[in-house]
């Protein structure tokens, strides 16, 4: 008996479910990016700053990068027209470089012929508020 009414419980559980899961929107990805992200940093808010942090230094450093050799430069060519070492040029486009100086890299995009643009946003913190 006791073994009927648990089983008609979990019958009715799984219904609910079921019609539930039919009512959601369906959010299906082949994105790796996008999988990853929603099963392990969405509503992580700690996380998502830290990745937004990462993010931004592997731009700059890609940045960097591209621009010297789009211009056939190697580091030491760079760095010999910044006035710095082949070994800083190699730092800074390295993703694990923190703290990349704005003087310096005012420099870097004068060789290029280009300017540094900064834009302040709202973080990950102060957008999640306005949601």
């Amino acid at each position: 008996m006791a073994s009927t009414v648990l089983a008609q419980k979990l019958d009715r559980s799984v219904k609910r479910r079921s019609v539930a899961n039919r009512t959601k929107p369906t959010r299906t990805t082949t994105d790796a990016v996008t999988i990853i992200h929603r099963r392990f940093v969405e509503g992580k808010p700690e996380l998502e700053e830290y990745l937004v942090e990462e993010l931004e230094r592997v731009l700059i450093g890609n940045q960097i990068y591209d621009l010297r050799t789009k211009a056939g430069m190697t580091q030491a060519a760079l760095a010999r027209k910044v006035g710095m070492k082949a070994a800083d040029i190699d730092r800074l486009e390295n993703a694990d470089y923190e703290g990349h100086p704005l003087p310096t890299l005012r420099k870097i995009a004068a060789v290029f012929g280009m300017r540094i643009e900064l834009n302040f946003v709202p973080s990950a913190k102060e957008q999640r508020k306005v949601r």
